[in-house]
């Protein structure tokens, strides 16, 4: 629940620690030396004219505000977890002050679940299914001499076989009571059928959950089940289920009993038993880890009976691409995947699979999910071991994926971008020109106060004489340059103390006298200043730390 946070754009949400100059990790004593030393600089009471007061008053009381909230142990703790925001949660007065961070994201947690439950009745976690089976063996098992003779033979027969749609949604009843209904419709070779499915889901306690289902459908008949999960510990858990077919040809029972357990941090080992129509004894291995997932299973069962291995590599690219491959061997024949999964947008993953089996022949199957919808169409390509077919169902999804990616998605997710940015940048119009202003009117009081002190500084010492802040565009005009920069000269000459400079890792658009002038995109700080009688010139990315006068940033005299 934390991180729905971090979903919004939250535009006024004031960096604490920009603002008062200081490391994330400031003691007490930094925070009151920089809290002293802005009050100085931007106290009301320094300043005659009505309209630089309030400037003053406001920019005073902004940097009174994040003192008081960074000084305090708890509100800084909330604040360093949640931003701005998690401070304006109701519930936090009634909390122990006395608390760790995990405890104060534990509170935070709970007052958000609290909060949720009001839309609780609104919500369902709405999931699909689509199958399409394609029968495309005439493309190499036809017999070419059949093909001359029938009327505009040569071109092979390509049909859908198979269909499969399912569909379920979720409705909470209440806290602990969730209902889920289901349905799929399935259709091969002209025949069909299709059953629907109510569950019902209470979560008695932290360890366990039990739920009851109903179905019906026109090929099996009515279905009763029930199903329940217990902790046994923080590394075992248990799984049984029953239930009861009233099929055609009488009542069929069926039972399983599954228990897993943690054999280390990654690892997990499972043992499952399945009594009824396809009664069998399964035991597995699964690891898990950051950069690859192993599964190793074997089952005993009548009539199915196999040996299982796979092997899944993860890429650890912005795409979290996937390559796998798997071998299982039974009493039905051998069969050996491999394939590889990528992500293609912001909520859809790719994935193709090859599959050559004995006798199954050779399969290619293509997946789409996106969102909470899955869609899935396997190719059956021959009934044979062809080389033929194995090779263009290997190279011919490469190729064609290839092609869409540079010409279709590649500037389809380039174009999104850039409409979420636009979209971004006009809910945020409003905030944009209040800081602005903001900004402005600290510029103002800043100069002001600049004015008035001028005549202490020193020649000899630091002085700023130019400095911009935004994104600086090389290889463009100087009218689309000065659209995403703004000065500001002023703000950091008052931040000049002793003759140094001294900007923390925070973004700067914090300071005061500073904005975002060009939101979502990386910016950059170019300052120019003369130290000694020397000038130095230097560029420093937003996020960084920077600490002038250097010997670094000296501009050397041409020869």
């Amino acid at each position: 629940m934390a991180a729905s946070l971090d979903d919004d754009f939250e535009f006024n949400n004031q960096d604490y620690y920009s603002l008062l100059n200081v490391r994330k990790e400031a003691t007490l004593e930094e925070l009151k030396a920089s809290y002293r030393r802005l009050c100085m600089l931007y106290h009301p009471d320094k300043h005659r004219d009505p309209e630089l007061k309030s400037q003053a008053e406001q920019l005073f009381n902004q940097v009174h505000q994040a003192y008081e909230v960074l000084s305090d142990e708890h509100s800084r703790a909330i604040y360093d977890i949640f931003g701005k925001k998690g401070l304006e949660v109701e519930g936090w007065e009634v909390v122990e002050r006395k608390r760790t961070p995990a405890e104060i994201r534990e509170e935070y947690e709970r007052l958000q679940r609290e909060r949720e439950e009001r839309r609780l009745q609104q919500r369902t976690n709405p999931k699909g299914t689509i199958s399409v089976g394609v029968d495309a063996t005439d493309l190499f098992d036809r017999y070419d001499e059949d093909f001359e003779e029938m009327p505009g033979g040569g071109f092979p027969h390509i049909e859908i076989n198979k269909m499969h749609i399912s569909q379920s949604i979720e409705a909470p009843l209440t806290n602990s009571d969730t209902a889920v209904l289901s349905g799929s419709l399935s259709t091969h070779n002209g025949n069909g059928g299709g059953n629907i499915n109510m569950t019902v889901r209470r979560v008695t306690s932290a360890k366990g959950w039990g739920e009851v289902e109903l179905g019906a459908g026109d090929i099996l008949g009515p279905l009763i089940g029930l199903k329940v999960f217990r902790n046994v510990s923080p590394r075992c858990f248990l799984t049984a289920q029953c239930g009861l077919q009233f099929s055609p040809r009488g009542l069929r029972p069926s039972c399983s009993l599954m228990t897993a357990r943690h054999l280390d941090q990654n690892t997990m080992g499972y043992l499952q038993w399945r009594w009824g129509p396809n009664s069998a004894m399964t035991t597995s291995l699964v690891r898990d880890t950051k950069s690859s997932h192993f599964t190793l299973a074997l089952q005993l069962g009548v009539p199915h009976s196999y040996l299982m291995m796979s092997y899944q590599y993860k890429f650890q690219d912005e795409d979290q691409t996937k390559v796998k491959g798997s071998v299982k061997t039974g009493w039905f024949g051998t069969v050996v995947e491999y394939g590889a999964e990528r992500k293609i947008s912001r909520h859809s993953v790719l994935s193709a699979t090859v599959s050559i089996g004995v006798p199954q022949g050779v399969t290619l199957k293509i997946k789409l999910a996106r969102a909470s919808q899955t869609y899935l169409f396997p190719v059956h390509l021959t009934d044979q071991l062809l080389p033929s077919a194995v090779f263009y169902a290997t190279v011919g999804p490469l190729l064609v994926y290839m092609a869409v990616h540079r010409l279709i998605i590649i500037p389809y997710t380039q174009a999104q971008k850039e409409q979420e940015l636009e979209l971004q940048r006009k809910s945020s119009a409003t905030d944009i020109a209040k800081k602005k202003q903001e900004a402005e009117s600290a510029v103002s009081t800043l100069t002001q106060k600049r004015l008035n002190t001028s005549t202490t500084h020193c020649c000899l010492g630091l002085i700023i004489l130019n400095a911009w802040y935004g994104k600086f565009v090389s290889d463009t005009s100087q009218k689309q340059e000065k659209a995403k920069v703004i000065d500001v000269t002023v703000p950091l000459q008052c931040l000049v103390k002793d003759s140094k400079l001294i900007l923390t890792e925070s973004s700067k658009a914090g300071l005061p006298g500073f904005y975002d002038p060009c939101v979502g995109e990386e910016k950059s700080l170019k300052l120019l200043y003369q130290f000694r009688g020397v000038m130095h010139q230097v560029i420093s990315a937003d996020t960084d730390p920077l600490r002038i006068p250097k010997q670094s940033h000296r501009i050397e005299p041409e020869p």
